[in-house]
């Protein structure tokens, strides 16, 4: 489950120290995990699911250790299926990572409380339900603090994209999704960058209706066709290139040595561009599962110079919330 650092200009946790949350953020992940598939393994009733610390976990496991060497229930999963159920664990050893980090106070207010509508009755119900639930947490996770709070726009919760990124790729992945920057005073609102531990995704979306057809006819404009009709339309490659020149210019004041890659993206439509252009991947409909499952398999922890673009981009981001006192004041008035 990749890590949504910056949602346009929500307030994010990751804001406050980028060099702790993204180990929390991992360990929280697993941890959850193991206690919610231990739980489920024994039969007992997850009547809440919420933030434990590590040692719990490891009890836990203790004790599912005791109960495969005298089983008293019978165990859902089998040898072969236990090699394949675990969600991702990634690396957090890495040299930029805080060793030894102690649970923040603000960590505490956020707790992982999903709803049980059903009883999974497999291991992969199980898990769609664990990172649906988790999908939510991720969400206050780039849109609060323990001061500070932002209005979401109930459109991200409805986001499929958004939802998918953060499923399906790995942990190291750190997700800016249409931050918006301060660019000398004025803020630019960007598309979509990906930081991989080996490079910069800067992605431009492109998707209007079911099927499309988007035509590079020059530099500046393009056709997009649906059935017989056809319209004129803005290069999206300007925007993408603008995205580009941006983040290196980010980069290069901050000394960050990271290769920045474009990408233009449509999951419903089509893309004619003839012949091919340097840096920049064209993923269509007919491309985008192949492109994703690519994206997925990444082996590399983490590294510092990836915390360090991060870092720089975060520095130069627009954020607009309002104080949680404030508010339960306010809250307090009118009740």
């Amino acid at each position: 489950m990749a890590q949504l650092v910056k949602l346009q200009d929500y307030i994010s946790r990751y804001e406050i120290d980028l060099a702790r949350y993204p180990t929390q953020f991992i360990r929280l992940k697993q941890n959850q995990w193991d206690r919610v598939k231990y739980q489920w393994q024994t039969g007992e009733m997850i009547e809440r699911w919420e933030h434990i610390e590590e040692e719990n976990v490891q009890e836990e496991k203790k004790t599912s250790l005791f109960q495969k060497i005298f089983p008293f229930k019978k165990d859902k999963l089998s040898e072969e299926n236990e090699e394949q159920e675990d969600i991702e664990k990634i690396t957090i050893s890495n040299d930029w990572a805080v060793e030894n980090d102690e649970v923040l106070e603000e960590e505490t207010t956020l707790l992982f409380e999903p709803n049980i509508v059903y009883t999974p009755q497999t291991l992969e119900e199980l898990k769609k339900m664990f990172i649906d639930q988790f999908f939510h947490f991720q969400m206050k996770w780039a849109s609060s603090t323990l001061r500070q709070k932002s209005y979401v726009d109930p459109k991200f919760m409805r986001d499929t994209l958004l939802r998918s990124m953060l499923q399906t790729l790995p942990d190291n992945y750190l997700i800016f999704y249409f931050p918006i920057l301060r660019v000398k005073k004025a803020p630019i609102e960007l598309d979509i960058i990906i930081l991989t531990p080996t490079e910069c995704l800067c992605i431009t979306l492109l998707e209007q209706e079911e099927q499309a057809v988007f035509i590079a006819n020059s530099e500046r404009f393009w056709t997009k066709k649906v059935g017989k009709n056809e319209k004129k339309l803005l290069s999206p490659l300007i925007q993408l290139n603008r995205m580009e020149k941006i983040i290196e210019q980010i980069f290069a004041q901050n000394n960050i040595e990271l290769p920045i890659r474009k990408v233009l993206l449509t999951r419903n439509g089509y893309i004619d561009y003839p012949g091919t252009m340097y840096g920049i991947s064209f993923v269509d409909k007919r491309k985008f599962p192949d492109w994703m499952n690519s994206l997925k398999h990444s082996v590399s922890p983490m590294k510092h110079m990836q915390i360090r673009g991060a870092q720089a981009i975060l520095n130069t981001v627009q954020t607009t919330s309002f104080n949680r006192d404030i508010w339960n004041t306010d809250g307090n008035k009118e009740d």
